[in-house]
């Protein structure tokens, strides 16, 4: 009978607890911005930036010299390529090197003279292409194009060479190109940016939120002199207490979770081979382990303004040690076992087997055990947090 009505004080008290939460999260303007307007922001933001998935149009200028059929024809077929738009014409290099400075363009393509002429007598003539890699995708995407042009022309003036010389077209390209590649770009076969991308931007800007607002929950309570209140409603237990606040946050967070996942695989469409249920699933691990990992912070620096600058420094190194902008197995050896210290690490790795790759759950154990113990990383410091509640004053 006691053990039931210690039972019941529990439960009484967490419900005090998460009611009393709610009360603040809707009394202060900055937790909706915080867990839904800026979520929300994000995920139409990043979609909407890379709805084409690879940029295309991309601005370049033509510098022909050889003013013949042939060099008229390789501009057109230039100009044809999705992502490259020719823009400009100029009579010299110089010009267009200035543009490019300029910031007018991304590159240009150099036709010297007497290019058809030498094409035609079989001197191998030089064509040139200058791209802007200050701006690493633009011009490595430029650069893919002019030189798929080049090798396109360097094609077919060999094939007219050996047509003048009687050859017929099978043995043309018998020579030309003597192994043929097959390519199968497996799991995102579209090549599409936007899908690589929006699937971790999307959860990661959702993993430093929760970073930010547990920290910010927390470190508020004592800088606002009310963090003796809130335990004693929590039965003094920090347990209960971190509960009840957390309760209602994991609800809200969860619940965009759900939200970006029926957005990008329901109504994008984005590739998601195991289906959506393990990706929520997913989704709910980084929620809770994002709020541990928050815990840790706040209960290792329980100052607002240093629980809030661990927090954002983690969630911004988040987005380079996942493997999403660098890939992880290129890194040093000592950031690679670091990599494994971040969730969105192991959210990153979840979402290539189970979206991308659609291998069973149990293939991804590791990283789910990973999550789990971001979870339980609040046992490290729930004693200190609790004095640091108690005992702690706020100095401005």
């Amino acid at each position: 009978m006691e053990r039931m009505m210690e039972r019941n004080k529990k439960h009484t008290a967490l419900w005090n607890v998460a009611r009393r939460e709610c009360r603040r999260l809707v009394s202060r303007p900055l937790y909706l911005f915080c867990m839904v307007i800026a979520p929300l922001f994000c995920y139409i933001f990043f979609t909407t930036l890379m709805d084409s998935g690879l940029p295309t149009d991309m601005p370049v200028g033509v510098v022909d010299q050889d003013m013949s059929a042939t060099s008229r024809q390789l501009i057109r077929n230039l100009d044809a390529f999705e992502q490259t738009a020719v823009v400009a014409r100029y009579p010299t290099v110089n010009e267009a090197r200035t543009a490019m400075q300029r910031g007018e363009i991304y590159g240009f393509f150099y036709i010297p003279e007497g290019t058809s002429a030498k094409a035609q007598a079989g001197r191998q003539p030089k064509l040139s292409f200058y791209t802007n890699n200050t701006l690493l995708i633009a011009g490595s995407l430029l650069f893919k194009d002019m030189k798929m042009m080049s090798e396109l022309a360097s094609g077919a003036a060999a094939r007219s060479t050996l047509y003048a010389k009687g050859a017929t077209e099978e043995q043309a390209m018998a020579f030309l190109q003597p192994i043929v590649i097959d390519t199968h770009p497996l799991n995102n076969p579209w090549l599409n940016y936007s899908v690589y991308l929006c699937n971790t931007f999307a959860p990661g800007v959702l993993m430093l939120l929760i970073f930010m607002v547990t920290v910010y929950s927390i470190g508020v309570e004592i800088k606002d002199r009310t963090a003796r209140e809130w335990l004693r409603m929590g039965n003094n237990s920090i347990w209960i207490s971190l509960a009840g606040k957390l309760l209602p946050h994991t609800a809200v967070f969860f619940l965009m979770g759900i939200l970006y996942n029926v957005y990008l695989y329901g109504f994008l469409h984005f590739p998601c081979n195991s289906g959506i249920l393990p990706m929520l699933f997913a989704t709910l691990c980084l929620v809770l382990a994002s709020q541990g990992m928050g815990i840790l912070m706040i209960g290792t620096l329980p100052t607002l303004r240093l629980g809030l600058s661990f927090a954002s420094l983690w969630g911004v190194l988040s987005f380079s040690m996942c493997g999403l902008s660098f890939p992880a197995m290129a890194m040093h050896p000592v950031l690679q076992g670091v990599a494994n210290l971040f969730p969105l690490r192991h959210y990153f790795l979840i979402y290539v087997d189970q979206a991308l790759n659609g291998y069973p759950m149990i293939y991804s154990w590791m990283n789910y055990v990973a999550l789990l113990i971001f979870m339980m990383l609040p046992f490290l410091v729930a004693h200190r947090l609790k004095e640091a509640l108690i005992y702690y004053k706020y100095v401005p």
